[in-house]
């Protein structure tokens, strides 16, 4: 890392700025509430079912060129979740009442918090912001939305509206043309180290900063962030070492 000045800030979105897990929680937890009241099953049965929902969330590989909607390829995880946890089919409508429920609830409790608002213009005052989210683009286009973040950033790049999504470099070359920067005018800000940090290395950022809000470790052979911090709100102290 050289001397020069930071000119750029790219961003991750979920868990980052805004608490996804912390939202889909409640999600979760509302979607079972509907199933125990639907199905009238026991707690186990209705965490099987959400689980498995969530585990075929985490595995999704979405290929618009099926045809399907990312939101119908979600209505079918709850379908096969219900089906594979009890064994028979439940009224077809139920699957979709279960992801209509989860996606309007997750996108209720999504925000940014005032204080992010806050660091977001402190920091736009001072430097470009790009915001760089992995994902699906109706998912995350939607969370954007949701949250009315547009108007703290230059650009916002959605990974699933192109070839690569982090961490492969060609989305980084993409932001930095997009801003006018070189690779080392930048720092990346993220809780992913697979994605975040790991992408801001492969491309050559300035610094790589790890959001770790739940205090864990890095687990053997991952990437080294140059700076760790719990809150995204700690970033100025960060800014400070770098100037």
């Amino acid at each position: 890392m050289d001397g020069r000045a930071v000119k750029a800030i790219l961003f991750d979105l979920d868990n980052t700025l805004i608490e996804t897990s912390r939202a889909g929680a409640v999600a979760i937890q509302k979607t079972r509430e509907l199933l125990k009241t639907t199905l009238g099953l026991d707690d186990d049965t209705i965490c099987c079912i959400s689980d498995k929902f969530q585990q075929k969330l985490f595995l999704e590989r979405f290929d618009p060129s099926t045809g399907r909607s990312i939101d119908n390829v979600r209505v079918g995880h709850w379908e096969e979740s219900i089906m594979e946890t009890l064994g028979s089919c439940s009224p077809s409508s139920l699957a979709a009442q279960c992801y209509y429920l989860w996606k309007n609830s997750r996108l209720e409790v999504l925000c940014l918090s005032p204080e992010v608002c806050n660091l977001l213009k402190q920091l736009r005052s001072r430097h470009k912001l790009l915001l760089l989210t992995n994902g699906e683009s109706p998912i995350q286009r939607e969370k954007v939305k949701a949250v009315r973040c547009e108007e703290f950033f230059d650009a916002i790049v959605v990974g699933g509206e192109h070839a690569e999504q982090k961490p492969f470099v060609s989305i980084f070359t993409l932001c930095f043309k997009m801003l006018g920067v070189e690779a080392q005018d930048c720092i990346m800000v993220g809780d992913s180290l697979d994605t975040d940090i790991q992408g801001g290395f492969n491309a050559g950022v300035r610094a790589t900063v790890w959001i770790n809000s739940a205090e864990g470790t890095a687990s053997d052979g991952s990437v080294k962030p140059d700076y760790t911090i719990p809150t995204v709100l700690d970033l100025p102290g960060i800014l400070a070492q770098l100037q």
